[in-house]
């Protein structure tokens, strides 16, 4: 398993937990906001998960582009690899 699959499981584990969306339903294609029926509060604990699974900071604007699952998992290994670079 690379790097960035462990990334991936480590973001679906608490997409499942921390949303109760079913892992099924958690697809690359699929949008992240109707999936886990996201509301601006749903953003910030998303924020708050982010952070302290992956010691980054989030700015909201990281979010506006972002749309899939694949968007998101794409923009936390990035944000991993850079600090993991820096």
């Amino acid at each position: 398993m690379n790097r960035n699959q462990e990334i991936i499981g480590k973001i679906n584990g608490f997409l499942v937990e921390e949303f109760e969306v079913e892992p099924s339903a958690i697809k690359p294609e699929a949008n992240l906001k109707e999936v886990l029926e996201l509301d601006s509060l749903d953003y910030i604990d998303l924020v708050v998960v982010i952070e302290n699974n992956f010691s980054f900071k989030v700015k909201p604007e990281d979010f506006t582009n972002i749309a899939t699952f694949q968007d998101f998992y794409d923009y936390i290994i990035s944000r991993v690899s850079t600090k993991a670079t820096a």
